[in-house]
């Protein structure tokens, strides 16, 4: 189950950042902000959006001993989205060890030792 989460999720991190540059590339979010704040549903998605993100964002703020850490991944989170909160699974599943399952990194740090 780990290697297939490490090797999904890479594939979808791959993608969001895929999708993030090339739609960058293509349109500015600055110049289309007050178009796009027009749409209500544009409104509610950004509201789901950072609701989902603070609910992971306790789930780090349980996990993580170092306030600098959660302060980093806090703006990591709330400004990259889901290559942020991607990018922090991806990081507690590449360092579990060998016979380590999923369930390990759902525990705070300071309990794996």
């Amino acid at each position: 189950m780990v290697s297939f989460l490490k090797v999904f999720l890479s594939l979808v991190w791959l993608f969001m950042v895929y999708m993030v540059v090339s739609t960058s590339l293509e349109s500015s979010l600055f110049k289309e902000w007050d178009h796009l704040a027009a749409i209500p549903w544009m409104r509610a998605t950004l509201w789901d959006f950072y609701a989902n993100v603070l609910v992971i964002y306790l789930w780090v703020l349980y996990r993580e001993q170092s306030f600098v850490l959660k302060i980093v991944w806090a703006l990591l989170f709330f400004t990259l989205g889901s290559i942020g909160t991607i990018g922090y699974v991806l990081l507690q599943l590449f360092s579990l060890k060998g016979d380590e399952g999923v369930n390990v990194i759902l525990k705070p740090k300071q309990a794996r030792a």
